[in-house]
C-alpha cells in the first residue's frame, strides 16, 4: 500500500517539482480550490470518483510545500520532503471524514506533518543506530575485527583465542575511560567481559533495581560510546 501511495505521489507532483521554484521563483502551485469547489469534489471522491480525489491533492500542494518549507533547514532535500508530504496529503485525504466537522486543509494539514515527522525521525533512528558489526580494527593478520567479535555470543569461544583475549584487555582499557560505571557494569555483566558468565536484560535488571527497558537503553548507549572511541583511534 505504501509502494503504491509513493507512485501516485511521485507522479502526481512530477509537474510541480521544478527544483525548488515554489519558494525561489515566481512559478507556483496551484491556487486552492474554494470551499464551493471543495465541497463539491469531496462528494464525487466519497462516491467513488478518483479524479476528484486527484484533483483534490493537486489543489492541495501548495499546503504541502507550506508545511515542507518548515523543515528545509534540517539537511533534508525540499524535493523528498514533498513527496514525503504528499503521501500524507493522500492519506489525509483518503481518510477523511465530513461529518466529524473538520477542515479538510487541517486535517491534511496533521496527516502531511505526521508524515514528514515519522520519516525524519526514522531516517535520524537509521543514522544512528550502531552496528556490532562494523569494523573496529584490525587483529595481527590484518582481518577486521567487530565490537561483536570482541564482546562475542559465546563467551567460551571467544576466550579460546588468544588474539581475542588482547583484544578484550584493550576493549577493557577503553571501556573504563570512556563508560560511566553503570555503563560499564551493564556492559562487564552482559557480556560477561570479567568472568565469562554473560547475563541476560532482565537479570541484571534484578540486580540493579532497575527495568529491563532501561537495561536496553544503558547498553546501547555504551556500545554506541564504545564504537564512537574506537572509531576515532
Amino acid at each position: 500500500m505504501l509502494v503504491l501511495l509513493t507512485e501516485i505521489a511521485t507522479n502526481m507532483i512530477k509537474p510541480f517539482l521544478l527544483g525548488v521554484s515554489y519558494i525561489s521563483s515566481n512559478i507556483s502551485f496551484p491556487q486552492p480550490l474554494t470551499p464551493e469547489e471543495e465541497e463539491m469534489y469531496l462528494e464525487r471522491f466519497e462516491v467513488g470518483d478518483e479524479e476528484a480525489r486527484n484533483i483534490l491533492v493537486e489543489r492541495n500542494l501548495r499546503l504541502v510545500a507550506h508545511i515542507a518549507k518548515k523543515y528545509g533547514n534540517i539537511g533534508c532535500d525540499t524535493d523528498d520532503l514533498i513527496s514525503i508530504g504528499t503521501i500524507g496529503l493522500i492519506k489525509g485525504i483518503t481518510t477523511f471524514n465530513r461529518n466529524k466537522g473538520t477542515r479538510l486543509a487541517t486535517y491534511a494539514a496533521r496527516c502531511i506533518e505526521n508524515e514528514i515527522l515519522m520519516t525524519i525521525r526514522a531516517n535520524k533512528k537509521v543514522k544512528t543506530e550502531v552496528s556490532l558489526q562494523d569494523p573496529i580494527g584490525v587483529d595481527r593478520e590484518g582481518n577486521e575485527i567487530s565490537l561483536i567479535d570482541i564482546l562475542g555470543t559465546e563467551p567460551d569461544e571467544v576466550l579460546n583465542e588468544v588474539e581475542l583475549k588482547i583484544q578484550i584487555k584493550k576493549l577493557y582499557k577503553k571501556m573504563a575511560s570512556v563508560l560511566k560505571k553503570r555503563e560499564l557494569m551493564v556492559l562487564e555483566l552482559r557480556y560477561g567481559i570479567c568472568n565469562g558468565g554473560s547475563k541476560t536484560q532482565r537479570e541484571i535488571a534484578k540486580m540493579l533495581g532497575i527495568s529491563r527497558s532501561y537495561v536496553s537503553r544503558i547498553e546501547k548507549r555504551a556500545i554506541k560510546k564504545l564504537y564512537k572511541a574506537f572509531d576515532h583511534n
